[in-house]
């Protein structure tokens, strides 16, 4: 058990009180563990499907996280995107539907409310738990060559400004490029809420871990990390190639003199590779889930990257509840 402190973050912005010992831990996979308690599902909407339709699901799966042992829950803004829940559903529903996704986050933490779920064997009911407002990549996941900055602005600013009251920090997810990750910086450097970025890396075993992008993580993290960026995360890639990603991130932050100043995690996905074609298409069918990464097998990684330096540790798509309880344990 490891004592936090060092989160101190820079004088513009505002800390947040974190957990004071590590690792922290995060939620899963919101739009698989949806899938599995039944709620509705499909592409392309995806994660918001269920928000769309039956939003007390969304809430039961936040209540689970918890209930195994999340100290922080991401809000269900995923795939609030045009290229989700198409353009027109967007630009008529969109800001309500973000505001209804950090809502129902909020209103978990604040009512620590576990109705309908088992406590008796509960981690971490009765804990703080902070809300992570989900900024997704606005354009599509996996493709960094669909990318614009023109185009993802006004998406980040609904994004933005449509949950900030009701989120604890930002946590830019499945960022394949150095580009994207630098306009989310320079917008949430306006708000009043510290920032994490979380990038997707290529699943290759490489010394050399690179983004979805090409750009070596080295690089993405020397430009990005720092300021009110505090924490650089890899999530959305396979367990198999975590470790070189935050060996390859340690070197940038001592090179930067930030090492122990900005903190590093994992949240891998419990898929097979991602091919390097992968087509960012919301009518594509499900990702297969693995059959050899159990609860148990998944937190032997876990402790592989905390010790490789993640002091944040949780799971993407295709991590369970089940995954996070056995991830929880490492506190």
């Amino acid at each position: 058990m490891v004592i936090l402190s060092f989160f101190k973050y820079h004088k513009l912005h505002i800390s947040m009180k974190l957990p004071t010992t590590l690792p922290i831990i995060l939620d899963g996979g919101m739009g698989r563990e949806l899938e599995r308690i039944g709620a509705p599902f499909q592409q392309p909407e995806w994660s918001a499907h269920a928000l769309i339709e039956s939003p007390h699901y969304v809430s039961q799966v936040h209540r689970n996280f918890i209930h195994a042992g999340a100290e922080i829950i991401t809000t269900n803004t995923y795939a609030l995107v045009p290229f989700h829940i198409g353009e027109k559903r967007f630009n008529e529903q969109g800001a309500d539907l973000i505001k209804l996704a950090a809502k129902l986050a909020r209103d978990c933490v604040n009512d620590n409310d576990v109705s309908g779920v088992d406590v008796s064997n509960s981690v971490n009911v009765n804990s703080k738990v902070l809300v992570a407002g989900c900024i997704p990549p606005v354009l599509g996941s996996y493709r960094p060559d669909l990318f614009s900055v023109s185009q993802a602005e006004p998406l980040l600013e609904a994004l933005i400004v449509n949950q900030e009251a009701d989120i604890d920090f930002w946590l830019a997810e499945t960022i394949s490029s150095i580009a994207e990750a630098a306009m989310i910086k320079v917008r949430t450097a306006q708000t009043s809420k510290p920032t994490w970025i979380a990038f997707t890396v290529k699943d290759e075993i490489n010394t050399e871990s690179r983004l979805r992008s090409g750009e070596t993580v080295f690089a993405a993290v020397s430009q990005i990390a720092g300021q009110h960026v505090s924490a650089i995360l890899f999530n959305c890639s396979a367990v198999e190639v975590m470790e070189s990603a935050l060996i390859n991130a340690k070197q940038a932050l001592l090179a930067l003199g930030l090492e122990g100043k900005v903190q590093l995690g994992v949240y891998a996905n419990n898929f097979p590779p991602i091919g390097e074609l992968r087509e960012a298409n919301n009518d594509e069918g499900l990702s297969i889930i693995r059959n050899d990464i159990s609860p148990l097998k998944y937190r032997e990684f876990v402790s592989a990257w905390i010790n490789a330096g993640a002091s944040i540790v949780g799971g993407c798509c295709g991590v369970s509840a089940e995954h996070i309880k056995k991830v929880a344990e490492l506190k």
